[in-house]
Order: structure tokens, then sequence, then C-alpha cells
């Protein structure tokens, strides 16, 4: 199951700071595939955020600009596609400013969730992912009856159908968890931080508290209340904001 867009249409203000975030992404993400293979090593190396190092105070600002780094094109993908389907809605309820500030904090959380349980790692984290999960986080908060276009497969063949947010994001973070105590003990060879992944959503589901408007919330809650999950979704059928 992957989400490809939603059917929330309560959102009256425009995403920029989530275009900017996705912008400044895959800008960083041009810019390495221009490197060969020795200098994006030391590129990673010198903006990623590596544990070892944090551990000792040292290179801080890695926890901040690893968000913004991306190791290849499913890792960029992957992660651009969810925070154009859930990012959107989340800066609306929250605001411009109080979104970007929500997003960096919880890509920080994200990374010291990592860190925590492999402080000696010479590995650097890279990734939006952290700060995703805590969006993701917020996400079911907010709007856990809302309903996310997915891409659901049945053996060789996909459908787009309405699932509640509640269930696509209770998976996902099922798997994040499961694959997390899985991956507790094993070499430290580097691969999917899923730790970061848990630690930013639990962050995203508590700062969501502070961060929320009121009155944005319930204005899209308003709007979901009138669409219905299990749905398939026609062909050729656009969103209601003209975006699948």
């Amino acid at each position: 199951m992957f989400p490809i867009g939603d059917e929330n249409a309560g959102t009256i203000i425009k995403p920029f700071v989530n275009w900017t975030l996705i912008g400044l992404c895959i800008a960083v993400f041009v810019y390495e595939l221009t490197l060969p293979p020795a200098r994006l090593d030391a590129f990673f190396l010198q903006w990623g955020a590596i544990p070892a190092e944090i551990t000792r105070l040292r290179d801080l600002h890695g926890l901040i600009t690893s968000m913004f780094l991306h190791g290849g094109w499913a890792h960029l993908i992957g992660n651009m596609v969810f925070l154009l389907v859930f990012g959107d809605n989340i800066e609306d309820a929250m605001g411009h400013v109080s979104y970007l500030l929500f997003y960096l904090l919880t890509g920080i959380a994200a990374g010291l969730a990592q860190i925590v349980l492999s402080p000696s790692s010479m590995i650097p984290l890279i990734g939006a992912s952290g700060a995703i999960s805590g969006v993701l986080g917020a996400y079911i908060v907010l709007f856990p009856h809302g309903k996310v276009r997915a891409l659901v497969f049945f053996g060789y063949f996909g459908q787009v159908i309405l699932v509640p947010a509640w269930v696509m994001i209770g998976i996902w973070f099922a798997l994040q968890l499961f694959s997390g105590f899985v991956s507790l003990g094993a070499p430290d060879v580097g691969g999917v931080a899923f730790w970061a992944h848990v630690g930013g959503f639990v962050a995203g589901a508590l700062l969501v508290w502070l961060f929320r408007d009121r009155e944005s919330v319930a204005r899209q809650n308003a709007v979901r209340e009138g669409h219905q999950a299990w749905q398939r979704v026609p062909s050729g059928a656009r969103s209601s904001r003209g975006r699948f």
C-alpha cells in the first residue's frame, strides 16, 4: 500500500514551506549526482549526522543538514511522495512558520533517537524520513479518519482506493517498530534507520499539540466527514484539489 494523494479539500493556505522543503531536497540530490563516488562520500561525512561525532557534541549541524541529503533515487522519491501527500495538510493545520519549526524539531528528535541506539557509529545518517515521520505522527493525531489515496497491489494488478489515514499510517508505523526491534544487535553496516522513523513519529504525535491551530484542524475535519473510505477510485478520477 503506497500513498499517492488524498481526498481532503479543507486546506486554504498554499503549502509554500512544504514545497520549499521538497525543492531543497531535490536540488541537493541533483548536486549529489554531479559528484564522483569519493567526493559524494566526503559530502555525506561533512553534512550527514554522524552518531559518534554528535555524541561528543561535535558537528551538531548534521542533525539539520542531514535532512536534505538522500542516498539514491528510491530514497528521494519515496520520501518526497510522502511529504507531498501529508505535509500540506499539516502546514495548513499549523501555519507556515510553526510547520517549519515543527518539521525541523521532529527531524532532530528522529536523529537523536537513532543516535541513542548507535552512539559510536561513524556511518552518517541521511534523509528526510525522520522529519517526515514526524509529519505522519501529526497527521494520525489530527486527522485519523482522513482518506488517503493508496495504490494497492493485488498480485500483478494495482488499484487506487481510499484508505483511512489511521490504517495506512498505523501499518507503516507497526512495520517501522517491528523492523527496529529486528535490527537491534545487528552489525552496524548502514541501511534504514528504523529508530529514527519511530522517534520522529512519536515526537510528531506529541509536538503537534503545541503547534496545531484548532480552527484549521476543525475546518479540515469538517470536509473529511463527507468522504467514504475503502472506495475504489475510478480510473481518470481527479482529487478535489486536482492532485493525486
